[in-house]
């Protein structure tokens, strides 16, 4: 299975990375464990930064002539290799958990990357295991009491990561957004909805800080980097207050508001489940402990970063 270039388009209005240097340094190949949306962010910044990378997907993507990706589909048979993955220094696994609520990447591959012996594996987790807080701030130190079942599977798929034997750093996420998937594209396509809950506030992140976060502890010493981290931006909010500065940007009016009280029966259980716990993810650990500053500390500086890119989608559509 060749694999030489997943051939980032250009991206003028990429950030620049501080972490870029070292992290580029230490890497001596970088496989990136599920394409999706953050995957794929990360694996065009090391390209465009000249770092090796691979990415894996159960089916070909889109682009199916490009060499830069490994299909990893443990239910279809298709497993790498280690000639395929010969060189591999750093792992990220971006892969959710299965039906069954197990990682089919520690399932299928934890023998095969004990014998590459990364120096780093990180595993992109979810601040859900955290479950409810009535609103409180929750950090690294916070008991895990997960509600919900797909946070209880995360759960279990960080204590399967933890057992591999392996260098793993867990990196516990909230909602992400970016270039792409943020409020102006529901706005934009009418599926937006003003909810006013009161008391409720929901964490964030940008795509950028979390590609930023991956190379800043990739770039520490071993010694230096926590087990567990929350990347988070600085600002928890309600949902409205994000709602309401992107339809500001794009210049639209705002759905009118609905009170949660009212139309929770209508909801769907995935929704329900969304704004049935309320927590705020601290990530003080990641920046005053580690020194990692937000390219975005908020959203009021991370949504009008993705107004070019929105600008252009729709010029394109």
């Amino acid at each position: 299975m060749p694999m030489e270039s997943v051939n980032p388009a250009p991206d003028p209005g990429a950030p620049v990375h501080p972490a870029m240097a070292g992290a580029r340094a230490a890497i001596g190949r970088m496989l990136v464990l599920g394409g999706g949306y953050t995957g794929r962010r990360l694996a065009l910044t090391l390209e465009a930064a000249g770092v090796p990378v691979v990415v894996t997907h159960r089916q070909p993507p889109p682009e199916a002539h490009d060499p830069g990706w490994l299909r990893f589909d443990p239910e279809g048979g298709a497993l790498p290799t280690l000639a395929d993955l010969a060189g591999v220094t750093h792992v990220l696994v971006t892969i959710p958990p299965d039906a069954g609520g197990r990682d089919p990447a520690v399932d299928a591959l934890t023998p095969l990357l004990r014998n590459l012996a990364p120096a780093w594996v990180g595993y992109l987790s979810t601040t859900g295991v955290y479950g409810d807080a009535g609103g409180a701030w929750v950090d690294e130190t916070t008991p895990t009491r997960p509600l919900l079942e797909r946070s209880r599977a995360r759960l279990a798929c960080e204590e399967a990561w933890r057992r591999s034997g392996l260098p793993v750093q867990l990196l516990r996420l909230p909602a992400i957004y970016g270039p792409g998937r943020n409020p102006m594209l529901s706005l934009r396509n009418g599926t937006a909805r003003l909810i006013h809950k009161p008391g409720q506030v929901f964490s964030r992140v940008h795509v950028d800080d979390i590609v930023g976060a991956v190379l800043h502890c990739i770039s520490l010493a071993s010694a230096e980097r926590p087990d567990t981290l929350i990347l988070a931006d600085a600002c928890p909010c309600p949902s409205s207050e994000i709602l309401g500065l992107a339809a500001h940007l794009l210049g639209c009016r705002l759905p009118e508001m609905q009170r949660y009280e009212d139309i929770a029966p209508t909801m769907g259980a995935m929704a329900r489940s969304f704004w049935g716990e309320n927590r705020r993810s601290s990530s003080r650990r990641l920046r005053e402990g580690l020194g990692y500053r937000l390219l975005y500390p908020t959203y009021r500086e991370g949504l009008p970063s993705c107004v070019g890119d929105f600008f252009l989608e729709s010029k394109i559509d």
